[in-house]
């Protein structure tokens, strides 16, 4: 196994160069096939609330519903940094109301960080957490639990003021002590210029080619959720297609008595089969 990735990892990962790799995860099956292929870290995201449970955005996922699948998804890894988002209104309220859901993904859920969705608005309540010795992922940009405020899903960043309120909120976040910051939906330029002006690294999620790692949506680049896809998302399988087909196959089988085949049963002795029937 290699090295375990940690909060220090993503600032020595920036220092030299290397590019960082995330994707979500939200159950032990996929998290531990994601920690055994390499990834450096697994994203318990609130995404969730759409790709496993059906919601139309992030808005209705609870800090319960990210306790238990951090608990299933820590069960699986051994090398990736786990990091839980903090759901809407997990943060909103009090310091006090922060620490204490933060404390609970650490505690109860297994995660090694939370990540806050954020700028200005928010910066007493990361610095509260990271003085908690809480370790906090920022997120500028396209922010979905403020999908109401945003009109929609829609890039982030495009006029010189909001672009600027960016690259300030980066700043602050910097400075009160994030390891990392996921940009999401910002133009490529921005992106780049934020990576250039802060010393943690950038995770890009549609926010082009210069961000100091990525992250996806596991459903999405795998072609397991087709609901919508983000202009962003490269799909690198197609394992919707692939499981429709199987449960095709399976199905036909099964009704023309195909499966299962004598390898697929267990056997008894012929002693007991007769006392049975007699």
């Amino acid at each position: 196994m290699k090295e375990k990735f940690t909060t220090a990892s993503f600032l020595k990962a920036k220092a030299e160069g290397r590019k960082i790799t995330m994707l979500t995860a939200y159950d032990y099956s996929t998290a531990k096939l994601l920690d055994e292929a390499g990834v450096d870290s697994i994203l318990v995201g609130d995404s969730l609330g759409m790709v496993m449970l059906g919601y139309e955005n992030t808005i209705k996922v609870t800090i319960e519903d990210i306790i238990h699948h951090t608990k299933a998804v820590s069960r699986g890894v051994n090398r990736a940094l786990i990091i839980a988002d903090m759901p809407f209104l997990s943060y909103h309220v009090s310091v006090e109301d922060t620490i204490r859901n933060a404390g609970r993904l650490i505690k109860e859920g297994g995660a090694h960080a939370v990540k806050l969705e954020g700028g200005e608005n928010i910066i007493e309540k990361v610095k509260a957490l990271i003085d908690a010795q809480i370790p906090v992922c920022g997120h500028l940009g396209l922010t979905p639990q403020s999908v109401n405020m945003l009109g929609g899903f829609k890039v982030q960043g495009k006029s010189v003021e909001k672009a600027k309120k960016i690259i300030e909120d980066a700043i602050l976040l910097e400075k009160a002590g994030v390891f990392a910051i996921v940009l999401e939906a910002v133009p490529e330029p921005l992106a780049k210029i934020i990576t250039e002006k802060v010393s943690v690294p950038t995770i890009g999620i549609g926010a082009g080619r210069y961000c100091d790692g990525q992250v996806l949506v596991s459903q999405d680049m795998l072609g397991m959720f087709s609901d919508f896809t983000p202009k962003f998302v490269k799909r690198f399988r197609d394992l919707g297609k692939e499981i429709r087909e199987g449960v095709k196959e399976y199905i036909k089988e099964v009704q023309e008595g195909k499966f299962p085949e004598e390898k697929h049963t267990f056997k008894m002795s012929q002693e007991i089969i007769d006392k049975l029937k007699a």
